[in-house]
């Protein structure tokens, strides 16, 4: 509609925006539309444009297709790649554990004289450290203590330490926090909650607080993240009654539940047998309009499964899938043990078959939310929004 107005001119900025956006929305194919249209409207092409839709297909694990976009950019003088193109593609390789592409494209931007940033080598960190390389994880970190280019961040420390936490690994979450804080890095909130959530998994809720204490001492405030962890420490627990109490207190502290409340919330109390609180968990839910999502469902399945009322259970699978809520592992997972629990072994075939039918036999498992750093270049908020 834009296009069609006499006032129109095409802009590289307008462009920028559109195709940031496709590719935070999945739509690669559309993002390559457009950039091929800008081709045709006469707008010369820029790295940061070919970054962006490099970015939307790595967005969406097209990494072949990143790849021609990259030799595409080789291959015009003025649309070299740089450091934030390169470092866009090897977080897409590192994500899906393909580190053999990874050490190529490092060894190329080598060849190219480009050097990795901080960002860069924060990415291949996250990356060898949830495939369990912690060995080649030391060794980035090593060169990065060293560099003068690539320095360890509080980014560094939140990816490092919270890859320990989430394993149980607390002596070597301490130890790392430890040996940043000595670097002269200073946390921030969210390393914070992630020591809270790391103690909250292991029950030491001796450190637990003394982590929440020394916030308020230093007047870090405390945040829905920091709350739905120890709310989610005492639903795994079980312990309705603390877990009641620290959402109460969070609402009387004005701090915004999210769906992630609600989940810890509604497992917590079935996880106590008090599906009465579940139910009424429930219909919060619905007065506080939060988001029904995939982990929001899942956790109403568990809750069902965990009174063993299947009817339920089978009613609000039927519902997730009437809202295109994804089903995922997780409720797969639950849905089996609760049919197999009963010897309803027609009910779990069903279930696996439907499971091989979805994403040719692969049924991925949710992520949580992560925060990532804002950045005024423009070519620093591609890559963050990848």
């Amino acid at each position: 509609m834009l296009k069609v107005q006499p006032f129109y001119h095409p802009k590289e900025g307008t462009y920028m925006k559109l195709l940031v956006l496709l590719g935070r929305s999945g739509q690669p194919g559309q993002a390559s539309q457009l950039f091929d249209e800008m081709l045709q409207t006469g707008l010369e092409p820029t790295p940061e444009l070919y970054t962006a839709l490099l970015a939307a297909c790595c967005r969406s694990n097209l990494i072949d297709k990143a790849y021609e976009v990259l030799e595409q950019m080789k291959s015009l003088p003025l649309c070299q790649p740089d450091v934030y193109t390169y470092s866009i593609l090897i977080k897409a390789c590192a994500d899906a554990f393909r580190f053999e592409l990874v050490d190529s494209l490092y060894d190329e931007m080598a060849e190219r004289l480009i050097t990795p940033n901080t960002v860069t080598q924060n990415t291949v960190l996250s990356g060898y450290g949830k495939a369990g390389k912690y060995e080649e994880m030391e060794k980035i970190l090593s060169t990065m203590l060293e560099s003068t280019t690539s320095e360890p961040d509080v980014w560094t420390m939140n990816t490092i330490i919270g890859l320990f936490g989430n394993v149980g690994q607390i002596e070597m979450m301490e130890k790392w926090y430890e040996k940043f804080r000595n670097f002269g890095i200073e946390p921030e909130t969210r390393t914070f909650n992630i020591l809270i959530g790391a103690y909250g998994k292991k029950r030491m809720y001796d450190k637990m607080s003394s982590v929440m204490e020394y916030m308020r001492r230093l007047s870090f405030p405390w945040t829905t993240s920091t709350y739905n962890n120890v709310i989610e420490a005492f639903s795994d627990a079980g312990d309705a009654k603390h877990m009641e109490y620290t959402f109460d207190q969070m609402r009387a502290e004005g701090i915004k539940a999210d769906t992630k409340t609600l989940c810890c919330l509604i497992r917590g109390f079935a996880n106590a047998g008090l599906f009465h609180k579940v139910i009424s968990m429930v219909q919060l839910a619905g007065r506080l309009e939060i988001p029904e999502n995939t982990s929001f469902f899942n956790a109403v399945i568990y809750a069902c499964s965990r009174a063993d009322d299947l009817m339920e259970m089978e009613r609000v699978f039927k519902r997730m899938k009437d809202k295109s809520c994804q089903p995922d592992s997780t409720t797969y997972s639950v849905m089996m043990d609760a049919y197999r629990k009963e010897g309803m072994s027609d009910k779990v075939y069903d279930l696996e078959q439907e499971m091989q039918r979805m994403n040719g036999g692969k049924v991925s498992k949710g992520y949580d939310d992560v925060e990532t750093e804002a950045n005024d270049d423009v070519s620093k908020e591609v890559l963050v929004m990848v």
